[in-house]
């Protein structure tokens, strides 16, 4: 099926190459070597480096002193991961049957290159409702397990992800070559570790409904993310007696972003990581270990290093979260409800002025689409990454400025939504043609009106 896939071959340049070699080497060891860094070294970067610049420790001192693999860990991974699993799989949604405005169940994702709409199975805020309503019930109840388990087994649990993040990545690879899903939506480049990295197939499944995708994206690692913070919290609340308002604002912001995340699940099949990315390392290890462990970094310092805002700073770092949540989320809103109506609606009070656009797709069916220059997308053409990050700012500030490692987290988004407005656009303009220019026209920031 290699050669009769109907795919795009694409030269991959020497920079290309470098930086997917750098990654898939050194992107396991950054994220030990952050939990590293707090476990034993109070959250500092700078100070293993120098005690081994110095020869107080050696590298491979340091590598011993961390937790290892231990089947524990794997147990319970192994538990998380069946049930989330079970959850996805077995239980069809019933929140969008009594929650007004929720819309899940059987839904529609976008037309695929090669003109292909697959279904999907929306129940991801079920899933995080029942994993929750579990995890207090034990917590205040049962006492079936320490709500502190997820932080007690951290580094040995990282091993774990790993080699889940792996074997996904792995598996997902030899299926695009030997039984590919779709082959339509197959894309080689001659270059084994890029398809390695980047995916072979748009949409890897196992029978009709579990995508690789769709489950990798938001479960088990976005549900893990409140639990993650929960334990956090837990651990801070055994170890001080107390909880201090920055962790708190940290389980609040962080909360609000992912059941959002969840609540808006269907609007989710329409966003880049579905519509356009296929199915590699860069998804599979990266929703398995990047995520869970870099994206709650601020909860993990906070534990070793507690910080109490004054009333004013604590105010303040809500307001800058809040403000960047309602302008991700009504940017968002703005452009769903405008594919929703097809621009019959009204946008800040006044219908949505548009430009028009013509396409083909890999099958070579011509199709049209609308790019609305109203509301929030006429103020830059991807302001809903400028809410992102006034939210990531947010987490950050909670931990003050003793250590850099909480703030990886912002300077991290920043590096990854540049360079996908950057990746965004290239490829509308190979869509759209002379159409794209006449929107940069109307439309000429990407982020931050009147700077870039």
């Amino acid at each position: 099926c290699i050669f009769s896939c109907f795919c795009h071959y694409q030269e991959v340049d020497s920079f290309s190459l470098v930086s997917i070699l750098l990654l898939l080497c050194f992107a396991p060891f950054l994220v030990f070597y952050f939990v590293m860094a707090c476990d034993q070294y109070q959250c500092s970067l700078m100070d293993p480096l120098m005690e081994v610049y110095t020869g107080k420790t050696t590298p491979l001192e340091i590598w011993n002193r961390a937790a290892s693999f231990s089947w524990t860990a794997a147990k319970i991974y192994a538990i998380w991961v069946s049930f989330q699993v079970v959850l996805y799989m077995c239980l069809p949604d019933l929140c969008h049957y009594f929650l007004p405005g929720y819309v899940g169940g059987a839904q529609e994702g976008a037309r695929t290159p090669a003109g292909i709409i697959n279904k999907y199975e929306v129940n991801g805020l079920q899933s995080w409702l029942i994993t929750h309503v579990i995890w207090f019930a034990n917590a205040y109840y049962f006492k079936w397990f320490s709500p502190t388990i997820i932080f007690d087994h951290w580094i040995p649990l990282l091993w774990c992800t790993n080699i889940l993040g792996y074997a996904v990545s792995v598996f997902a690879f030899v299926k695009g070559y030997l039984f590919p899903t779709n082959e339509k939506d197959c894309k080689f480049t001659g270059n084994i570790f890029y398809d390695f990295m980047m995916g072979i197939e748009f949409n890897p499944r196992i029978g009709k409904w579990f995508d690789f995708k769709l489950f990798f994206n938001g479960r088990p690692g976005i549900i893990a993310w409140t639990l993650i913070n929960l334990s956090y919290a837990a651990k801070q609340q055994e170890l001080y007696g107390y909880v201090t308002n920055s962790m708190i604002l940290v389980n609040v912001l962080q909360g609000i972003y992912v059941v959002d995340f969840f609540w808006n699940e269907a609007w989710y099949l329409k966003t880049i990581d579905i519509c356009h990315d296929h199915f590699g390392w860069y998804l599979g290890w990266g929703d398995c270990v990047w995520l869970p462990f870099l994206y709650t970094l601020q909860g993990l310092y906070l534990v070793y290093n507690p910080v109490q805002l004054s009333t004013a700073n604590a105010i303040g770092v809500l307001l800058l979260g809040l403000a960047g949540y309602y302008i991700f989320r009504m940017t968002n809103h703005q452009k769903d409800l405008f594919r929703r109506t097809d621009g019959n609606c009204k946008i800040w009070g006044r219908k949505p002025a548009y430009i028009e656009c013509s396409y083909s797709s890999g099958d070579g069916a011509k199709h049209k689409s609308k790019l609305m220059i109203s509301g929030f997308w006429g103020v830059a053409r991807h302001f809903n990454y400028t809410g992102d990050l006034m939210g990531s700012l947010s987490y950050c500030l909670t931990c003050g400025f003793n250590h850099l490692l909480p703030y990886f987290y912002i300077i991290y988004m920043t590096v990854l939504l540049v360079h996908r407005c950057i990746r965004d656009e290239h490829r509308c303009s190979s869509k759209y043609g002379k159409d794209w220019k006449r929107y940069t026209d109307a439309v000429p920031c990407r982020l931050i009106p009147g700077i870039f």
